[in-house]
């Protein structure tokens, strides 16, 4: 089963049995799942049926009973200093690492977690796919990019507070250079690309928590497809090292292996309907195999960050991930 929100609140559901494509398939519905690294060989899914329902249709499910154990901050820790280490060295100017939140399936079923990821709407997009006894969902805030046309529209979503430190993060300094490490790299790319229009940067409210958010568009010269798209974008900045090279990109999955970190976290996911595409970053939400769940997040570390302040900002986001279904 897949589960998107589209953007005007509807939620389309896809089940099985799914075909899988390599390229960009010519059908009226496909879902489009990749790892990180986006090395699946045929990361189009096509959906045996499919429906769009309206977030009050689709049935609510007993949420499962989870164990949960603490992350490992020495793991982090270490990681961290050699992040930290790679910056100073001039290696990175940004990267994130993901830290990751373990626990166990006392009672229900993970895949009631799909359906509940899709009762979570206002400013996030649902997003799940389950296969058998493993699978993933979540309710970002973060569009990779939409195409409508001959119009991309993406986000730089960067810089994270709690709410009632709103006013705080509009004048932290070390939060708004993150951001804007994001901003101009996405408008750098972007700008050869054809006509592009950068919204000002403004805080986007998620409830407990509050991010930087700017909005581009960009009216492209030249059709373009979807893959070159997607490789073009992913991983943004918020989400990828920057520079992005092969060489900051592989020590950036290594990282991520030793954190354990679920391969498709922060990639792209997205939907073809009716001959629009839109990808979604697939954060903010909960990963299992079996009985055992992870719960991932990832923190932006530049030369001002210190691991104390990235350690409270990823509790912050999976206490927001489990906010958001009442876990």
């Amino acid at each position: 089963m897949a589960i998107f929100g589209l953007p005007d609140g509807r939620r389309l559901i896809g089940r099985g049995p799914f075909t899988f494509a390599a390229t960009r398939p010519d059908v009226d519905v496909a879902f489009y799942v990749n790892d990180f690294g986006l090395q699946a060989e045929k990361p189009w899914r096509i959906p045996g049926s499919w429906k769009v329902l309206q977030e009050s249709e689709i049935p609510r499910a007993e949420l499962p009973e989870i164990e949960w154990t603490t992350p490992d901050s020495a793991n982090f820790a270490r990681v961290f200093q050699e992040i930290s280490h790679a910056i100073r060295q001039g290696v990175f100017e940004k990267t994130v690492p993901v830290s990751v939140e373990h626990g166990e399936c006392l009672h229900g079923d993970p895949a009631s977690f799909a359906t509940a990821f899709a009762h979570v709407g206002d400013t996030k997009i649902s997003y799940a796919w389950v296969d058998g006894n493993h699978g993933f969902a979540g309710a970002t805030p973060e569009l990779l990019f939409s195409l409508v046309g001959n119009t991309l529209h993406t986000m730089a979503l960067a810089g994270t507070a709690r709410r009632e430190e709103r006013e705080i993060l509009a004048i932290d300094e070390k939060e708004i250079r993150e951001h804007e490490y994001v901003a101009q790299s996405l408008v750098a790319k972007l700008a050869e690309m054809g006509n592009l229009t950068r919204q000002q940067r403004k805080i986007l409210d998620l409830g407990p928590i509050v991010h930087f958010q700017t909005l581009i568009d960009v009216t492209l010269d030249e059709p373009t497809s979807i893959e070159a798209l997607l490789k073009k974008l992913h991983p943004t900045p918020a989400l990828g090292p920057l520079p992005r090279t092969k060489e900051t990109m592989a020590m950036l999955l290594e990282w991520r292996n030793q954190l354990g970190c679920p391969a498709e976290f922060g990639a792209p996911f997205g939907l073809l309907y009716e001959g629009t595409f839109h990808s979604v970053v697939a954060i903010r939400g909960i990963w299992w195999k079996g009985r055992q769940v992870m719960l991932p997040a990832g923190c932006g570390v530049i030369e001002a960050g210190r691991m104390v302040n990235e350690w409270r900002e990823l509790r912050l986001k999976r206490e927001a991930v489990k906010a958001a279904i009442s876990i």
